[in-house]
């Protein structure tokens, strides 16, 4: 009986959002301009993505290879407890994600030597400490290919504020709903493996050393750029139809980006608390934080229907930074992640801490954007 009614619950709401559309754009026009849509987004979208996350990562793995990564972890390493109440270490695991995406910090803390490190609240906030930072890299570049400069290093700024609002708020409810894992360590030290694999490395030459590291790098990028097809695809189409409006003699005629003009009615509603906070010009521009949500892919890949509809400027580059490095599409990972961890029951906590975090990342983006608009 329970399946009956969520499946019928979920047809329901299926059937009044396209029906909905459908009867606006007509559903001819409604198919034709879905399928149109996802079809230019794979096109000009994802492998442009792609191409970036291929080039990021082959940079990342070199600088794995040859110590700039230990380096940056040793420069950054003062600023964790401070700042967010974590050991050293876990500058490693910002480093990581930044490169790569969020996933990446759940990779690393499997290593019991790496988790040996924590407390258990600091264990369980590594979920939003390494979202974060989760491409972070591909998110700066992609907004400076735009011809934004000064605005994504902006964004990475307020992403940083974001983060340690995000880590130490859900420190803060994990302490609070569970005092005993302010002392107990994430990781007996009993189970952690002494290792280590004595077998001496193999040498290589520096040619090889180079080659392997962009080829595996590259690999990953590869990886990573067909894990986002899926949310470009399907979130993104459904967002822009229903960002966007239709064609430019106003008919609809089922070409690709055409839509109902839903979120920005929507976002107009309360255009005053947007303008203020985010210093959002266009009520469109709501569309790219609520991408971000699920998929940080997705949401660059409105960028360059804004930018050819005018709709956004500096501002919103870095707020669009901002909001979507810190979220990084987190609704989409943080239940995973968490449940890696073993702690799938902390994940309310997590998304609550997060949507905080990527709230004042935004904010601060867009007050330090004016303060530095004053100034230049």
């Amino acid at each position: 009986m329970k399946t009956i009614r969520s499946g019928a619950i979920c047809l329901t709401i299926v059937l009044i959002l396209f029906s909905g559309i459908g009867w606006q754009m007509g559903a001819a026009n409604m198919l034709n301009t879905i399928m149109k849509t996802a079809h230019d987004l794979l096109l000009n979208t994802v492998f442009y993505l792609m191409g970036i996350c291929v080039i990021t990562g082959a940079i990342g793995r070199l600088f794995v290879e040859f110590g700039v990564v230990s380096m940056l972890e040793l420069l950054l390493r003062p600023l964790m407890r401070p700042l967010f109440h974590m050991p050293g270490v876990a500058s490693l695991g910002a480093v990581m994600t930044f490169l790569s995406d969020n996933p990446a910090i759940i990779s690393l803390s499997q290593d019991k030597r790496f988790a040996g490190y924590f407390k258990k609240y600091q264990y369980i906030s590594l979920t939003n400490f390494g979202t974060a930072f989760g491409m972070g890299l591909i998110v700066i570049i992609y907004m400076i290919g735009q011809g934004y400069f000064a605005a994504p290093l902006i964004g990475l700024f307020g992403a940083f504020c974001g983060c340690i609002v995000s880590t130490r708020m859900m420190q803060h409810l994990l302490v609070k709903a569970h005092p005993e894992f302010a002392t107990e360590n994430a990781v007996e030290r009993s189970d952690i493996e002494e290792q280590q694999e004595a077998v001496p490395a193999e040498e290589k030459t520096l040619f090889i050393r180079i080659l392997n590291s962009l080829l595996d790098g590259g690999r990953t990028g590869v990886d990573v750029g067909i894990a986002i097809i899926p949310g470009v695809l399907i979130i993104s189409t459904l967002v822009m139809i229903l960002t966007f409006g239709p064609g430019p003699d106003g008919v609809y005629n089922g070409q690709a980006y055409e839509g109902v003009e839903l979120l920005p009615w929507l976002g107009a509603k309360i255009d005053f608390l947007f303008r203020w906070l985010f210093g959002f010009g266009d009520p469109h521009q709501i569309a790219f934080p609520i991408t971000a949500l699920g998929a940080v892919g997705a949401a660059l890949s409105l960028v360059p229907g804004f930018a050819e509809q005018g709709w956004i400027d500096g501002n919103a580059i870095a707020v669009f930074t901002a909001i979507g490095m810190c979220w990084s599409g987190f609704l989409s990972t943080h239940t995973a992640m968490l449940d890696s961890l073993g702690y799938r029951e902390q994940t309310s906590k997590a998304i609550l801490s997060h949507t905080v975090g990527g709230l004042c990342a935004a904010i601060i983006a867009h007050w330090m954007y004016v303060l530095f608009t004053l100034i230049v």
